[in-house]
């Protein structure tokens, strides 16, 4: 086959680009190879620098569209499609950072109905999903928690669920990063120690808020009967944050310490089986509803309650937000949807 390039193996001789394509000249012609060389780099820089000025256009609407940069990009469209099956479609486009992208985590952190949705996925994420997480996951999934951890520390409100988030993140790093020569995360190991410093400055200013008190002249929780007082701690579904009220004060103190208060949060969150296997009986024989509250907690998982989840369509195969719109809304308004959990995300998602 012909030789297309400069022939070093020739002495003498050199090939040079010209109009017509490459030729081979002598000595003799030196002065005017040289020129017709030098003219043709000068066209070759041309084609190059609009060569990556095309590239670097492209790459920067490519970062726009993932996300990755500082600037978000935002879609018209907030559903994505979720194929079933193991197609080129499912493992090209559906993927988990296009989906953060496409759902706008970042816009969902700010409504209260979606917080706890959102912390909740997270954590799941950082327990067990980590090392499938793409590159462009990674970056989306640490911007997301960013704009939660700021949001929290401006409201100065949920800071207990994200100071556990982030300690299940850096331990779930931790023993991560020991097993990086193994390739169990994807990106430099400098990227990871970057982000766990990031994580543990974060946790940092979390210890560090000082919640004011209100200033409010009407009524408090403490002025209320004892019977409305009871009525809301009913509504608490976390035994910690009742564990929390009772310290306020000695009179709800007492209140927090009614049987029948912590009986309906151990019926709400387990399942008489589960109830049954960890009795425990006081002195008089009486139930330790309390007890065995923090008891099952530590072997059994809570009841997940939201207000507000991702559904999917099982019509046209569409996962979207709640008050967002589908596809096939106009032609079937009533739609064939289901709630999904946060774990039936990522089993969504889940190659």
């Amino acid at each position: 086959m012909p030789f297309l390039g400069q022939d070093w193996r020739s002495p003498g001789q050199s090939w040079v680009k010209t109009e017509e394509g490459w030729k081979k000249t002598d000595d003799k012609n030196n002065n005017v190879s040289v020129e017709s060389y030098c003219e043709a780099h000068e066209e070759n820089n041309k084609e190059n620098l609009l060569l990556n000025y095309d590239m670097a256009a492209k790459k920067r609407k490519k970062d726009m569209m993932n996300n990755n940069t500082k600037v978000p990009y935002f879609h018209r469209e907030k559903w994505i499609y979720v194929h079933k099956g193991s197609t080129k479609e499912r493992h090209g486009y559906c993927t988990l950072g296009e989906a953060f992208n496409r759902l706008d985590f970042c816009s969902a952190i700010k409504d209260t109905r979606r917080f706890n949705y959102v912390v909740r996925l997270l954590e799941l994420i950082a327990k067990s999903q980590l090392p499938s997480l793409s590159g462009v996951a990674q970056k989306n999934y640490m911007n997301i928690l960013e704009r939660v951890v700021q949001k929290v520390l401006d409201d100065q409100q949920n800071v207990r669920p994200i100071k556990e988030l982030l300690q299940t993140l850096y331990v779930s790093l931790v023993v991560l990063v020991q097993d990086m020569g193994k390739s169990v995360l994807v990106g430099n190991i400098n990227t990871w120690v970057h982000r766990m410093e990031n994580i543990l400055q974060w946790q940092q200013q979390l210890d560090n808020i000082q919640i004011s008190r209100p200033t409010s002249e009407g009524m408090e929780l403490t002025d209320l009967p004892a019977s409305l007082q009871l009525n809301i701690m009913h509504r608490l579904t976390d035994g910690r944050d009742l564990v929390s009220l009772g310290q306020v004060s000695p009179d709800l103190g007492s209140l927090t310490e009614d049987r029948l208060l912590w009986k309906r949060l151990c019926q709400y969150h387990f399942t008489d089986r589960q109830i049954r296997k960890r009795l425990m009986m006081s002195e008089k024989g009486h139930l330790e509803w309390k007890k065995m509250y923090f008891k099952m907690s530590r072997c059994y998982p809570h009841r997940e309650h939201y207000s507000d989840t991702l559904h999917f369509c099982t019509h046209c195969h569409i996962l979207f937000w709640k008050d967002t719109s589908h596809p096939c809304t106009a032609n079937n308004p009533e739609g064939c949807t289901m709630s999904v959990s946060p774990q039936g995300f990522i089993n969504l998602f889940h190659f």
